[in-house]
């Protein structure tokens, strides 16, 4: 026998204890597991309240929501709080913060720790920031933000080179001669965050203004440089015409319709009147969530208005609107459209899988505003984003846009298909009134051109009689 056993005493309880421990441990784990089961059953609590306690303990703001009470949209206006000055960059730190604010997983408690971390460096950088301004600016600490920062100004720059290119192309082919249209806008700020916005949200939103504001001078001035300087880029290109290369120095089309709602600049008539008076042409490009704006529009060469959806739950699923009457807002919008004595256009924008199914719905919306055009577009594809679900199976073949518009027409009477254009994915639909309208200013240069001949016929007979 080893010697070394002699020195134990395997009657001691201390060695009882530590041979078994395995069962001491698992005794308490049990009691343990006993005493958590119990303490939620007698509260009545359930696991969430518990659990809202433990991390309220740890000095963390939780709050217990029942799914079952909770509607989305009685939270609306708190979320319209902060994406007034919020770009894509800024809504990660805000859908952070919200998420202090719910029920959360103990998995995530380490992500939330970090968060409130990060919150509390912001809060202390802003705290600094703030007396910096005020010792250094007294009574301007109200002067509103810049809406444009430079990492902003980079990430639109690169986002509007190319689409802009291409609706270049499209336009001349459609309607007019694009190479001379100017594409900008005076606001980038949005009231909506639809699914499938080419910007990804790079954008502020808002739901009024509340940034500095340029001079519609400025804007103008700026705008024309900088079409002329993209223009620029085309000398030498093999292909161009110098002719058409010359044409397109020289501005004649304003397209407003950039990016964000242009209706929401508080100086767009100034605006309007500016490019008027410079004998361009205005088209600008509404969300239909501004109906008194819309009211008080002075008139526009053209007015379109984006009619994403046809009901109250594929509206709010597809522009994600900030207003909470985002809906009675966007009937206001069209009726408004209905009383402009001028060209009026909806644009509609088909999702499959989204707002192809609602025919029916669409032809009352027409029928709200009579519009003189109908543009339906099958959406573009601008790449995955987290700010977007969408993918390549939302993309509508062409035949099935060409079917919906057939289906459509046949609903709405007085309306035609007027011209179809297979690479961009879109038809156009017009009014009978615009073809009667052409046909009477056909009609009209028909009878100047026989009384002009007339008139020659006998100017040359009374020469040649003389």
């Amino acid at each position: 026998m080893d010697p070394s056993l002699d020195t134990w005493d395997f009657s001691s309880p201390l060695i009882s204890l530590w041979i078994n421990r395995f069962y001491i441990y698992l005794g308490f784990a049990f009691g343990i597991s006993l005493w958590i089961c119990f303490q939620i059953v007698i509260r009545k609590q359930g696991f969430a309240a518990s659990l809202a306690e433990a991390v309220t303990s740890l000095g963390l703001p939780v709050a217990v929501i029942n799914l079952q009470e909770y509607d989305p949209d009685d939270h609306l206006v708190e979320e319209e709080e902060e994406p007034f000055e919020s770009t894509s960059e800024e809504e990660s730190g805000t859908e952070d913060h919200q998420n202090l604010n719910s029920v959360v997983d103990v998995e995530d408690l380490g992500k939330i720790m970090n968060c409130v971390k990060k919150e509390k460096r912001e809060k202390e950088h802003q705290e600094e920031k703030s007396i910096l301004v005020r010792n250094a600016v007294k009574g301007e600490a109200s002067e509103r933000r810049a809406m444009i920062t430079p990492a902003l100004r980079e990430a639109l720059t690169k986002q509007v080179d190319a689409p802009r290119e291409r609706r270049l192309l499209q336009t001349y082919i459609l309607w007019y001669e694009s190479h001379r249209c100017m594409e900008t806008t005076p606001s980038l700020a949005c009231a909506n965050k639809c699914v499938f916005c080419w910007r990804h949200h790079t954008n502020p939103v808002g739901t009024e203004w509340r940034w500095k504001m340029d001079q519609p001078e400025m804007i103008l001035k700026e705008a024309i440089e900088n079409h002329q300087s993209m223009i620029k880029q085309f000398k030498g290109v093999p292909g161009v015409r110098e002719d058409r290369f010359e044409e397109g120095m020289m501005v004649k089309h304003c397209a407003l319709s950039l990016v964000g709602e242009p209706i929401m600049y508080p100086e767009i008539n100034r605006f309007l009147k500016l490019l008027h008076e410079c004998k361009i042409s205005s088209f600008l490009v509404t969300n239909a969530q501004f109906p008194v704006e819309i009211r008080n529009l002075k008139p526009v060469t053209q007015l379109y208005v984006s009619v994403d959806a046809s009901t109250k739950d594929s509206l709010k699923k597809i522009d994600r609107p900030l207003f909470k009457d985002f809906w009675q807002r966007f009937l206001n919008s069209l009726k408004a459209l209905a009383a402009k004595q001028q060209r009026t256009v909806y644009r509609l924008t088909l999702v499959k899988a989204w707002n192809v199914d609602e025919l029916q719905a669409y032809a009352e919306l027409v029928s709200l505003g009579n519009p003189d055009f109908i543009e339906v577009k099958g959406v573009t594809y601008c790449g995955e984003s987290s700010a977007s679900s969408l993918t390549m199976a939302n993309v509508p073949w062409h035949e099935e846009v060409v079917h919906f518009v057939r289906e459509l027409v046949a609903l709405i009477p007085n309306y035609e298909i007027a011209c179809e254009h297979e690479h961009s994915n879109c038809l156009l639909i017009a009014h009978t009134r615009v073809r009667i309208a052409q046909l009477c200013l056909l009609f009209f240069f028909f009878l100047l051109f026989i009384f002009s001949c007339l008139y020659y016929s006998g100017y040359l007979l009374v020469c040649y009689l003389s």
